[in-house]
C-alpha cells in the first residue's frame, strides 16, 4: 500500500500557499489549483495540498496529526526548519537526533504541525 496524498485545512489559502510554495521551491514539485479553495504541490509518488475545508467552517488542527517530510539529510532538516520558522511558521522541536532519524519539528501559519527528517 502506498500513501495517495495528505491534505492539511487552512482558512487562508493564499497565505499557505506563499508558505508551502517556498518551502517546496527548488524540490522539483509541480504546483497546479484545480479549485479556488484547493492548491496541490505534485511530483513522483509526492501529493500534497492546502484547503478551504469543504464545509465551509473554519480549519482546524487535528490533535496527534502530523505530516512527516523525509528531506534526506540532516543539513537540509537544518536548512528547511529554519526556512519555515523564516516563512512564518513556529517552532516544535529545533533540529536534533531523535532515535534513528535526524529531524524537526514545525506548525505552519495555521497551526498543521510537520516534521522534517534524514
Amino acid at each position: 500500500m502506498k500513501m495517495n496524498y495528505f491534505v492539511v485545512g487552512t482558512n487562508d489559502v493564499s497565505a499557505s500557499m506563499g508558505f508551502y510554495g517556498s518551502l517546496f521551491e527548488g524540490a522539483g514539485l509541480n504546483q497546479f489549483s484545480p479549485a479556488d479553495r484547493m492548491t496541490y504541490w505534485l511530483g513522483e509518488d509526492f501529493a500534497f495540498a492546502v484547503a478551504r475545508p469543504f464545509d465551509q467552517q473554519p480549519a482546524s488542527v487535528g490533535n496527534g496529526t502530523m505530516v512527516g517530510f523525509n528531506v534526506g539529510t540532516a543539513e537540509e532538516v537544518r536548512r528547511v526548519h529554519a526556512l519555515a520558522i523564516k516563512l512564518g511558521g513556529t517552532c516544535e522541536g529545533l533540529p536534533g537526533q531523535r532515535g534513528p532519524r535526524y529531524s524537526a519539528y514545525v506548525r505552519d501559519l495555521d497551526g498543521n504541525k510537520l516534521c522534517f527528517s534524514d
